[in-house]
């Protein structure tokens, strides 16, 4: 076991979390969780059955500075996942994500600065959001990071990507850390905030911080009921309502699916390697798989004869492809995934039948109807 004994790890009731929070326990460390209980993600406001009783639970708020306190006494280490989760949400809600993200970071980092404790590392919960579009490959000028599509040319149904120096349509690359961070939402301007001040602070005050960008993470304990939730949970919410998944563009947009419980051992080589210490690390398959064939796998998984409604419709703040480069976190930390999407996809599926389905998804797309993001 690593010097770290005493964890803490907030938002440790949620999906992510509770997985991690189940590997330390495991492992033999104590563990703290910090966790509001958000009804977003708890419906009921009560802890989930699937939270491990081995560890210590205080219900508060990362924006209040007593449940900081009353968290962070005798911890060794912190793992801070609590966010305000959701692109589109957070362009309409901009004072909750600011207050949740920017904020609830600052307290913990401002107590850190000014009080006494016992913290010798921290580990964020990035995000990939922060990149904006993917790297690219163009014929004639190399690497590019294009900006945010044409909207004239999304709504004639071209949702090809152009070289933003000669206009040629270029080719997705892997994307690596050090890509610039061209964030296009208040949540991915959020995470980034995030990663900078707990970096920055780490740095100054010798604390070892490591912050890690995950791509799109799924697996049990996924919500299916938040309609601001990740495409994977809200096809198979979908399907488990006898409804078909609805794709927007072609289907053709490329996504980095990431299994659960590989993101929980990169987490765990964050805490116990040092070699990652004050290090950026993109969590991700590597791997881009079409928002059509992961609605595809879902409706074959489920031994449905549902077909995807492809509506060509566009998002104002989709990016068209993004996937990781996972090198550094291989040679630095020895990580890499394990999980292959096809046997992830079934664990969900499986944890999917014990999970009441409630499709919301109509909801959240007249919400951001409503507020001309679409």
């Amino acid at each position: 076991m690593s010097k770290y004994k005493k964890i803490l790890v907030t938002g440790g009731a949620g999906f992510i979390g509770s997985h991690l929070v189940d590997s330390l326990l495991k492992k033999g460390y104590q563990v703290s969780v910090l966790d509001n209980l958000c009804r977003q993600i708890h419906p009921t406001g009560e802890l989930p059955d699937y939270f491990n009783k081995k560890a210590q639970f205080i219900k508060g708020d990362v924006t209040k500075k007593s449940d900081w306190l009353k968290a962070l006494k005798d911890i060794d280490a912190v793992y801070h996942f609590a966010a305000a989760v959701g692109v589109g949400q957070s362009m309409y809600q901009i004072a909750h994500y600011v207050k949740v993200n920017s904020f609830g970071t600052a307290l913990l980092l401002d107590i850190l600065a000014n009080r006494k404790h016992t913290v010798k590392k921290l580990i964020i919960a990035a995000s990939m959001s922060s990149y904006g579009e993917g790297t690219y490959k163009c014929s004639a000028c190399g690497l590019v990071r294009p900006p945010l599509r044409d909207e004239r040319k999304l709504e004639k149904g071209d949702f090809e990507v152009y070289c933003p120096n000669c206009g040629k349509i270029v080719s997705p690359v892997p994307t690596n850390e050090k890509a610039k961070q061209n964030s296009n939402s208040i949540y991915a301007i959020g995470k980034k905030e995030q990663e900078e001040m707990v970096l920055t602070f780490g740095k100054a005050y010798g604390i070892p911080s490591v912050a890690l960008r995950y791509f799109n993470v799924y697996g049990p304990r996924q919500s299916l009921s938040n309609p601001y939730n990740g495409v994977a949970a809200i096809f198979l919410s979908r399907v488990k309502n006898g409804k078909p998944p609805i794709i927007n563009e072609d289907g053709l947009q490329t996504r980095d699916f990431v299994h659960v419980t590989d993101v929980v051992n990169a987490n765990i080589a964050a805490l116990e390697k040092e070699s990652g210490n004050y290090e950026v690390f993109n969590v991700g398959s590597g791997k881009p798989i079409s928002i059509k064939e992961v609605a595809q796998v879902i409706i074959t998984l489920n031994l449905s004869h549902l077909h995807p409604e492809i509506t060509g419709k566009v998002r104002k703040l989709d990016v068209r492809h993004c996937f990781a480069d996972i090198g550094k976190i291989k040679k630095l930390l020895g990580w890499q995934p394990k999980v292959d999407f096809s046997t992830g996809m079934k664990e969900l599926i499986e944890w999917g039948k014990s999970e009441k389905a409630v499709d919301k998804t109509d909801f959240a797309l007249k919400e951001l109807a409503k507020r001309s993001l679409r």
